[in-house]
């Protein structure tokens, strides 16, 4: 038995370190820097104002997204007031989704469905025009001048599927 393997049991708080020096929680040699009460406080600083920003840079994230989201929830309701007021313009026949529908407005401040363009009245209908709408299979209008527009979301979405398909046919090296 050699002389550390006799030494009494150590009496301070926690354990001692009896394993390689690299793995010691605590500085072992004379030559470690010191580390002391202070740097601790100021490593826990640190490490309290990162975890701070980093939160607060998450939360500006989220706060920004429900700004977005408040703002197509205004405009989903927006266009569903127009096609309400759309759907309560008078009509005398069936209307049919897809097709198309001229709306004027009449003398005493009403709106009515027609049949007929400001074409087929030769430039000159009998009130005042106030579009041409497409009813689409949800009984959503579509204005005449956005029917040939295509959805640029789905092609979007389209071409980044297509770039991603490459990338996980190729073997990990």
């Amino acid at each position: 038995m050699t002389e550390h393997d006799s030494q009494p049991p150590y009496q301070g708080r926690g354990e001692l370190h009896r394993g390689d020096e690299r793995s010691s929680p605590y500085p072992v040699s004379r030559l470690s820097p010191a580390f002391g009460l202070v740097d601790l406080a100021r490593e826990i600083d640190h490490a309290d104002a990162m975890v701070s920003n980093r939160t607060s840079a998450k939360l500006q994230l989220i706060a920004e997204q429900i700004r977005h989201l408040q703002a197509q929830a205004r405009q989903v309701l927006e266009e569903a007031r127009h096609d309400k007021d759309l759907h309560h313009a008078r009509c005398s026949f069936q209307r049919h989704p897809g097709r198309i529908y001229h709306l004027y407005r009449l003398p005493d401040g009403n709106t009515q469905w027609s049949l007929l363009s400001p074409a087929d009245w030769h430039g000159q209908p009998p009130h005042v025009f106030l579009g041409s709408y497409q009813l689409e299979l949800d009984q959503s209008w579509t204005p005449t001048a956005e029917i040939g527009r295509s959805d640029d979301s789905r092609q979007v979405v389209k071409r980044l599927l297509e770039t991603l398909e490459p990338q996980e046919k190729q073997p990990s090296t």
